[in-house]
C-alpha cells in the first residue's frame, strides 16, 4: 500500500518518525507531503525528507493517510489543497490515522461530524465543536479513522492502524 503523511515544520518528531518506520516495516511505501520539497524539521530537531508538495499529491494514488501532531497541523490546515486531500481520502473510506493535533486537519476538512475519536486534550473542545464524540482513550477506532492522544499512545495507535491496512 501507498501511505501518505501530510505535515510541515514543527511536527511532533516521534509522532511522525515512529509511524513512518512502523509502516515501512510492514512493507508499505510511505510518502511525506508538505508545502515545499526539501526537508522539514520537527519540534525536537529531527529532520525528514519531503517527497512531494501538497500541490503534486493525487489522492487517488494513495491508499491511506497519516496525520501526525505537533504544531504542523495548525499550518497544514490553512492549505486548501492539503485539506482537500484529507477530505477526499477520509470521505472515500481510506484508512486515516491522526494523533495529537493531527485531527485539526480533519476538522478543517469538515469530515468528523458524527464520528467518535480522540486527540490531544488541548483540542478536545475543537473536536466536540466539530461534532466528534470525544473519548479520553489511548486509541479510538471509528470505521476508517484511528485516533490517539499523545506519544505514549503510539503503540496502540499503530497497532490498530496496521490492522486496518491488512
Amino acid at each position: 500500500m501507498k501511505v501518505l503523511f501530510l505535515t510541515a515544520n514543527e511536527f511532533e518528531d516521534v509522532e511522525l518518525i515512529y509511524p513512518y518506520h512502523r509502516l515501512k516495516e510492514e512493507g508499505h511505501a510511505v510518502y511525506i507531503a508538505s508545502f515545499e520539497r526539501g526537508t522539514i524539521t520537527g519540534k525536537h530537531g529531527y529532520s525528514v525528507k519531503v517527497d512531494l508538495t501538497f500541490d503534486k499529491v493525487n489522492p487517488a494514488e494513495f491508499d491511506a493517510l497519516v496525520l501526525p501532531g505537533g504544531r504542523a497541523p495548525e499550518r497544514v490546515r490553512l492549505n486548501a489543497k492539503a485539506v482537500s486531500i484529507a477530505r477526499k481520502m477520509f470521505s472515500e473510506g481510506k484508512p486515516v490515522a491522526s494523533i495529537c493535533h493531527g485531527p485539526q486537519i480533519l476538522i478543517s476538512a469538515g469530515v468528523l461530524r458524527g464520528r467518535k475519536g480522540t486527540s490531544y486534550p488541548g483540542i478536545k473542545d475543537d473536536m466536540i465543536n466539530a461534532g466528534v464524540e470525544w473519548v479520553d482513550a489511548e486509541v479510538v477506532v471509528d470505521g476508517n479513522w484511528v485516533s490517539s492522544r499523545v506519544p505514549a499512545d503510539l503503540y496502540a495507535w499503530m497497532r490498530e492502524f496496521v490492522k486496518l491496512l491488512k
